[in-house]
């Protein structure tokens, strides 16, 4: 691919959440958002939690286990992986809205005995045509270059991604660089690019709110993301979602990032 513009110091602005939307807590029983705090969230328990009981959505999503995230790697394989993107995803318009209810799904094309076990990652209007043909969502909305389950493992392991790939931003001196950066957390190659054309749109599109927030929590105390992950919301994320199709709150996962239950998809994996 062509060579890429070095990424400054100011590339630390990485690792922001890359989805659309941020919104305040309502003020009802809806106001405790959806999320696993952590020391950098700036939310407590009271504020935060990894469950949702807003108006008919009761949901809590199981803890996925070691073996269990790891089996995503090692127990299967995509039959045609993503290619490389070839091109800034950031210089083409966002791709439109999914229509409600589309879904990513996991459809097994080999023997239930192969190590690892192919599949093939397929878009489904709704979550019963999906189940109709055997296949398991792993997602809502389109599939892209990170819904595979080898990269849906890094999202399970890592409660907080801002944290790495933030160091991967400041750490790497290239586009490249921060690739294989990124690449050594887990990710897959063209889901590792996604994930740094986001961090270098970001910093030229966010730089002033962004330095300002460089010491702040994620959240200031009403809920609300700070002014740095609010604008990488804003002006990167719907380029993200469209091109890497799987986010945490699509994919029903918890995260030091908090969001509002109605913003989040419940939804269980089990392959």
């Amino acid at each position: 691919m062509p060579r890429r513009p070095a990424l400054p110091l100011l590339a630390l602005l990485a690792g922001l959440a890359a989805c659309a939307g941020s919104s305040p807590a309502q003020p009802d029983g809806c106001a405790v958002l959806f999320g696993r705090p952590s020391a950098q969230t700036g939310l407590g328990d009271a504020q935060c939690r990894p469950s949702c009981a807003c108006g008919a959505t009761v949901w809590t999503p199981p803890a996925y286990g070691a073996a269990f995230v790891d089996s995503l790697v090692t127990a299967w394989a995509p039959e045609s992986p993503f290619p490389p993107l070839s091109a800034d995803p950031y210089a083409s318009p966002a791709p439109p809205d999914d229509p409600p209810g589309t879904v990513c799904a996991v459809l097994p094309t080999g023997p239930a005995g192969a190590a690892p076990r192919p599949y093939r990652l397929d878009t489904w209007p709704t979550e019963a045509a999906a189940r109709a043909a055997g296949a398991r969502p792993t997602h809502f909305g389109r599939c892209g270059v990170c819904s595979t389950l080898a990269n849906l493992a890094v999202y399970m392991r890592e409660n907080d991604l801002t944290a790495p790939v933030r160091a991967c931003g400041l750490s790497s001196a290239t586009f490249e660089a921060n690739v294989a950066c990124l690449q050594g957390l887990g990710f897959d190659l063209p889901c590792a690019q996604v994930w740094a054309y986001n961090t270098a749109h970001t910093r030229s599109a966010c730089l002033a709110p962004c330095l300002a927030a460089l010491d702040q929590p994620y959240h200031l105390p009403d809920g609300r993301l700070n002014d740095c992950l609010r604008c990488d919301e804003e002006r990167s994320g719907a380029v993200f979602k469209g091109v890497a199709g799987r986010t945490r709150r699509n994919s029903g996962l918890p995260n030091a990032l908090c969001r509002p239950c109605a913003e989040v998809q419940p939804l269980v994996h089990d392959y």
